[in-house]
């Protein structure tokens, strides 16, 4: 009977030991255990629409105008909203050619083109989501990274400019007479961007009348916002004076101030005349450099010449010397009462 009881219990013992080694390894897995990610949604929108393109890669880029009215407002920014994060996520983004803010302008809250960081981070803290906005003031190709965890999903976006906003002449002060001049006009928008399809007019006044010519700015890569005009300068020598003009946007506060109109004087230079005046200044310099090198040249020889005669005389002076102490020092031996001094 003793032995039957000393079984059970010895069973009972192993039944504890067992449920405690199970609960202890459910404890063990509760504690290394983490929860699952929610898989996370990403909204492209610009305007309060999604964008035409993914902007995954460079050819795929993302259009954004730039702010050319100094308002950062939905037509101007991409919008990335993401959804579904794990409550506690820090989502960070940082941009290249391209400024980050956090909400839109409003009447009450403006956002002018001067605001923005390149960088953000969202702690999303007890929700799931998270916004934030990317603009461009240049027309350079920019990215935006956008990091969750350890993962990172970068965007592509390109500004186009604005409305031109100023007109200028970017070609060369002078030129020759008888040959083809080049005159260059270029247009930009409030930023500085390149402007192409903009009319220009550029009247060219001379001595003897005017012409205009009716521009329109390039639209390909290498010469966007540019246009060039050969004219055909006359033998007279003198200033022809160009004026472009364009229809540029009204002034905008807080931005550059627009320019419609400019001139700019050329002169119109004979250059034989002026490489036969050159020359004959040289010529000048050189006969007056040449007899600079003979005066020159004369007074060393006679320095050398004086140099000599002082040697010569250093010499005789110094053999009388000698010659002065023989004899003193004879009379010295001869007469020592009436000694007299040796030259040194």
């Amino acid at each position: 009977m003793k032995t039957i009881e000393k079984e059970n219990i010895y069973m009972t013992s192993l039944k504890k030991i067992a449920i405690g080694l199970v609960a202890a390894t459910a404890f063990a897995t509760t504690l290394i255990a983490t929860p699952a990610s929610a898989a996370v949604a990403t909204a492209l929108t610009v305007n309060g629409s999604a964008t035409a393109t993914t902007g995954a890669t460079a050819a795929t880029a993302i259009a954004l105008p730039v702010p050319a009215d100094n308002s950062v407002d939905a037509a101007d920014a991409l919008k990335i909203e993401l959804t579904g994060l794990d409550t506690g996520t820090t989502v960070s983004a940082v941009a290249t050619n391209g400024k980050i803010i956090s909400a839109l302008a409003t009447v009450a809250t403006p956002v002018t083109s001067a605001a923005g960081t390149s960088s953000i981070s969202i702690a999303t803290g007890t929700g799931t989501t998270a916004t934030f906005y990317v603009f461009t003031t240049t027309t350079a190709p920019g990215t935006v990274a956008v990091t969750i965890g350890t993962t990172v999903t970068t965007y592509h976006f390109v500004g186009t400019a604005g409305a031109a906003n100023k007109v200028a002449i970017t070609s060369a002060s002078s030129g020759a007479a008888g040959t083809t001049y080049t005159a260059k006009v270029a247009v930009v928008d409030v930023f500085g961007n390149a402007k192409g399809g903009v009319s220009v007019s550029l009247r060219v006044a001379t001595a003897t009348g005017e012409t205009t010519y009716s521009l329109v700015t390039d639209t390909a890569t290498a010469t966007l916002g540019t246009k060039t005009q050969d004219i055909a300068l006359g033998t007279t020598t003198g200033v022809i004076r160009l004026t472009a003009q364009a229809t540029v946007a009204t002034a905008v506060d807080g931005l550059t101030a627009p320019v419609g109109y400019v001139t700019a004087d050329v002169t119109v230079r004979d250059l034989a005349s002026e490489l036969t005046a050159k020359n004959a200044e040289l010529a000048a310099e050189k006969v007056a450099h040449d007899a600079t090198k003979a005066e020159l040249a004369k007074v060393k020889a006679e320095l050398a010449l004086e140099q000599a005669k002082a040697t010569a005389e250093a010499t005789n002076t110094k053999s009388a010397k000698a010659k002065y102490n023989v004899l003193a020092k004879k009379w010295n031996a001869k007469f020592p009462k009436a000694k007299v001094a040796l030259l040194k």
